[in-house]
C-alpha cells in the first residue's frame, strides 16, 4: 500500500501500473482520502488514468462530502474532469447533475472569485501560465494558501454540456471564450471545438453573423468556428459546410485585422472559387506573413488536385517563394512540392529553396524535386544537412531514394 502511495506522489504513472497489476487496490488510502485524490490534485492525468483503469472509484463519497470527480471539477481542470467523468459511463443522473452544478457555480464565479470563496482568504494570488505541451493549449493556474486551481471551469462546463447532450444557447459559448481573450486558451479552445461540431444551418448563420461585431475577438472566434464548420466532424462524418468557404469572401475583403483576415482565409481555403482566390491574390504583399503564407492556398484548383492554376496564381506562389519570412517561403515550398504542372520555372524555384536558411524549407523542397522526377534532387537531397536525431522520422526524407528506385526500375535495373 505504501509503495503505491509514493509511486502515486512521484507521479510515477509506470510504477503506478505495474504496482496495480501486482494487486495494489487502486483505491488505497493516503491521508485519509483514496490515492486518486493525489492525482487529481496533481493535475497527474496518467497517473489517474492508471487508476480508473484498474478501477480507482471517481464517485467515492469522501469525508467532506466531495468526491474524486467534483475535486477534480474544483480543481479546473477540464482534461482531468473528463476522464473521471467518462471513467463510467453512464455517469448516473445525480452524480451527472452534481456535476453540472458544481462547475456552474464555478464558471460563473470565476477562477480568483472561487477560489477565494472555497478558502476563504483574502491575500495575494500566485498566478502562473501551465502549457499543455502536446496540445498546445494553455490555462492560469492560481494558488491561494493551501489551495490551487485552474481557470479551465468554463470549459469544463463546456466540454461536459455538450458530453451530456445539453445545447448552451450560441452567445453564452460565445461570452464564456471571450472571457479568456487568447485562441490557445483552453476555454476559447473548447469552445470553438463545441461550436464547431454544432453541423446546421443555425450554427452557420449565427457564427457568420458574428463577423459583422466591432470587435476583433469576437470576429476571430467567429471565422475560427468557420473553419470547423466546413472542415465537419470526423467521429460524426458528413461536411455539410465544405463549398460554402466562398461566402466569406465579403468579410475577407473588408477585414482589416491580420489575425482574423488569416483566420478567414484560412476557412476559405478549404472551399475553392475564382473569388476566394482573388481575394488571396489581392493580399499578395501583405504586411503580415500570416496572411502572405496563405495566399498559395486561395488558389483555384482543378479537380484533380494542383494540375491547373493561372498563368497570375502561379507567379504569385513563385513570387512568395523569395519572401523574406520563412513561414512564407515555407508555405510557397510546400504548394510548389504539391504542383504538378510542368512548367520548368517551378523545378527551378525548387532548386533555389534547396538552399534555403531553413531546413524544414529545404527537405520540402528536396521532395518536391524528387516528386516531380527532376534529377537534381539527388545533388540537392546533401544540402539538406543533419536532422535532429529526437525527432519523428520525416518521410520526406526517403523520396530522394524512391525516386533513384523509380529511374533504376525505369532502365530495366
Amino acid at each position: 500500500m505504501g509503495e503505491l502511495v509514493e509511486a502515486v506522489r512521484r507521479g510515477d504513472a509506470d510504477e503506478v501500473t505495474a504496482l496495480l497489476e501486482a494487486g495494489a487496490d487502486p483505491d488505497t488510502p493516503a491521508d485519509g482520502l483514496p490515492v486518486l485524490c493525489l492525482a487529481v490534485a496533481a493535475y497527474d492525468e496518467p497517473v489517474a488514468e492508471a487508476l480508473l483503469q484498474a478501477g480507482a472509484d471517481p464517485l467515492r463519497r469522501l469525508p467532506d462530502g466531495s468526491t474524486p470527480l467534483l475535486r477534480a471539477v474544483d480543481g479546473g481542470s477540464h482534461a482531468m474532469t473528463y476522464a473521471l467523468a467518462t471513467s463510467r459511463i453512464p455517469l448516473p443522473a445525480p452524480a451527472r447533475a452534481e456535476l453540472l452544478d458544481r462547475a456552474r457555480r464555478w464558471s460563473e464565479a470565476g477562477a480568483e472569485a472561487g477560489l477565494r470563496r472555497l478558502t476563504g482568504l483574502t491575500g495575494p494570488v500566485e498566478r502562473i501560465r501551465v502549457e499543455d505541451d502536446e496540445v498546445g493549449w494553455w490555462c492560469e493556474q492560481l494558488t491561494l494558501g493551501p489551495v490551487t486551481v485552474r481557470d479551465e471551469h468554463r470549459a469544463v462546463l463546456t466540454s461536459m454540456e455538450a458530453l451530456y447532450g445539453i445545447r448552451t444557447p450560441f452567445d453564452e459559448l460565445v461570452a464564456r471564450a471571450i472571457a479568456h481573450p487568447d485562441r490557445d486558451h483552453v476555454v476559447w479552445s473548447e469552445v470553438v471545438f463545441t461550436l464547431g461540431r454544432r453541423l446546421d444551418e443555425e450554427t452557420w448563420q449565427w457564427t457568420r453573423d458574428l463577423l459583422n461585431h466591432p470587435d476583433r475577438l469576437h470576429r476571430l472566434l467567429a471565422a475560427e468556428t468557420l473553419l470547423f464548420l466546413i472542415l465537419g466532424d470526423p467521429l460524426k462524418g458528413g461536411d455539410p459546410f465544405w463549398e460554402r468557404g466562398r461566402e466569406l469572401v465579403p468579410w475577407a475583403e473588408h477585414e482589416e485585422d491580420p489575425e482574423v483576415l488569416a483566420a478567414l482565409l484560412n476557412a476559405m481555403t478549404h472551399d475553392s472559387a475564382p473569388e476566394i482566390e482573388a481575394v488571396g491574390l489581392s493580399h499578395l504583399t501583405h504586411p503580415d506573413p500570416r496572411v502572405r503564407a496563405l495566399v498559395p492556398d486561395t488558389l483555384e484548383r482543378s479537380e484533380d488536385g494542383r494540375s491547373q492554376v493561372r498563368p497570375e496564381g502561379l507567379a504569385a506562389v513563385l513570387t512568395l517563394a523569395g519572401d523574406d519570412d520563412p513561414e512564407v517561403r515555407e508555405a510557397a515550398c510546400r504548394w510548389l512540392a504539391h504542383y504538378r504542372g510542368s512548367e520548368p520555372e517551378v523545378g527551378d524555384a525548387l532548386v533555389a529553396l534547396t538552399n534555403d536558411d531553413t531546413q524544414p524549407v529545404r527537405i520540402e523542397a528536396v521532395s518536391g524535386l524528387a516528386y516531380r522526377d527532376d534529377p537534381r534532387c539527388v545533388e540537392a537531397e546533401h544540402r539538406i544537412g543533419p536532422v535532429d536525431p529526437d525527432q519523428p522520422f520525416d518521410e520526406r526524407l526517403m523520396d530522394v531514394w524512391r525516386y533513384q528506385r523509380r529511374r533504376e526500375a525505369a532502365d530495366g535495373g
